[in-house]
């Protein structure tokens, strides 16, 4: 199941300096129709809070569904079978209208697989009246689909479910907001309700922002926190920690909501957002305490590539920096996903050899395949890996070695900046600096 990737900022954070959603519990293989790959959706795990003095055990969301990988390929007719026989004496099941139970089974139906993993069937559990903390059961699923060319099946998967007993602090979802400007506030609320059995006796709230978010003095109970190195931070982290007893079925909330007021340089924005039981009780599931609000500002980023005329002999050996600038205004940070910001090819001027080359430069051939050399030099072509962020008014170089091994007058060499995927950068408002040339011996 894919959940909020809460705290990917902080794990980021020190590859960030030096240079955000994950999936939680998708259990399948692929199954291969059309270079297509179908998947079941579910978690690997699911807590059911036990009653409490005699009383009816509060109901637990287990979330299903199936989904398949190439956007080329139609996939239709999807069932998924829940077996639920290893549930007997441990949780009763109540089903969606979307499936069809016959004894311990149920069939639930997807007319039109789609892309993504959502979890789009709820059934309901909840722990059998009288079970007790620490008997567990066992749910099974298989899945299937078609397609024009034929059947695809996912491997089967289960989820392990177990009655337990403690507070389940559940984070309400916060929305995406886009169309920002720059130095607005935009307002963030952090609320939790208590899913579970028992009392949450103290709430431990933290926060990761990222750099183009101020919030400001959040509650005299928290304390911030900028992480990373040198000047710039990209990320910074508040810990807040109150005393407040949250009753199963109450509700807890930050003393006022977040104001997240938008830099000069904000663009593409997010807090990450967590609420956790203090104390020693753990919480039934820990992977509904978090969500992620992003925040997208109305901003440009004008990224441009430079390259260098050098003159040499034959014989002698050269520096020639590629230099990558962010010209602003706004600042480019991947922390969620951790990719690159962007690459840069830089292609070898004929009748030179590259002897050294940055550590950040990978080799490949001449039409950019993978460079099966035994060293990294002498390749006719390098990609180089730009940071995760990149600050406005940033540069960073990557300086070669080029030995010129014949003279070639006005021998020149490609230099193209491109995106972790795709082509172009939406929020590049000039892709003219996207390439330039590195030019050995020009003509006079």
């Amino acid at each position: 199941m894919r959940k909020s990737s809460f705290g990917r900022l902080a794990r980021l954070a020190a590859c960030a300096t030096a240079a955000g959603l994950v999936t939680v519990g998708v259990t399948a293989a692929p199954a291969a129709a059309d270079s297509d790959q179908l998947w079941i959706v579910s978690p690997w795990e699911l807590a059911l809070p036990k009653g409490v003095d005699g009383g009816e055990a509060p109901a637990v969301t287990l979330g299903l569904g199936l989904y398949h990988d190439n956007p080329g390929v139609r996939v239709t007719d999807g069932e998924l079978t829940v077996d639920v026989s290893g549930l007997s004496g441990v949780a009763d099941v109540t089903w969606p209208d979307t499936c069809a139970p016959s004894g311990a089974t149920a069939v639930c139906s997807f007319p039109e697989v789609p892309l993504t993993g959502e979890a789009s069937v709820e059934v309901k559990l909840r722990a059998a009246a009288g079970t007790e903390a620490g008997v567990t059961g066992q749910i099974t699923y298989r899945g299937t689909a078609h397609t024009d060319t034929g059947l695809m099946t996912a491997s089967d998967g289960s989820t392990t479910v177990r009655v337990a007993s403690g507070p389940d602090l559940v984070v309400t979802q916060a929305a995406p907001v886009t169309g920002v400007a720059p130095g607005s506030t935009v307002p963030v609320t952090v609320s939790a309700v208590n899913r579970g059995n028992e009392p949450a006796n103290g709430v431990q709230v933290t926060l990761y922002a990222t750099r183009g978010l101020d919030l400001g003095t959040v509650a005299p109970q928290c304390v911030s926190e900028p992480l990373g190195e040198g000047t710039i931070k990209p990320i910074t982290k508040i810990d807040c920690t109150f005393d407040d007893v949250v009753a199963p079925g109450g509700s807890f909330a930050l003393p006022a909501a977040l104001q997240a007021k938008t830099a000069p340089y904000a663009l593409s924005e997010r807090i990450d957002i967590g609420v956790h039981a203090r104390g020693a009780a753990e919480d039934l599931d820990p992977g509904n305490n978090g969500t992620v609000a992003s925040i997208g500002v109305v901003n440009t980023a004008d990224f441009a590539v430079r390259g260098a005329r050098l003159t040499a002999a034959a014989g002698e050996t050269v520096r020639a920096d590629v230099t990558f600038r962010n010209r602003g205004p706004a600042w480019i940070a991947n922390l969620g996903s951790g990719d690159p910001v962007g690459s840069v090819d830089v292609t070898v001027p004929r009748g030179s050899t590259a002897t050294a080359v940055p550590d950040a430069c990978e080799p490949r051939t001449a039409d950019g395949g993978w460079w099966e050399g035994e060293v990294r030099t002498g390749a006719p072509r390098y990609v180089c890996q730009l940071p995760i962020w990149v600050a406005e008014k940033q540069t960073v170089t990557f300086p070669f070695e080029l030995r010129v091994d014949t003279v070639v007058t006005g021998a020149k060499g490609a230099i193209v900046l491109n995106p972790p995927y795709g082509t172009g950068f939406p929020f590049d408002p000039n892709a003219d600096n996207d390439k330039a040339k590195l030019v050995l011996n020009p003509a006079v």
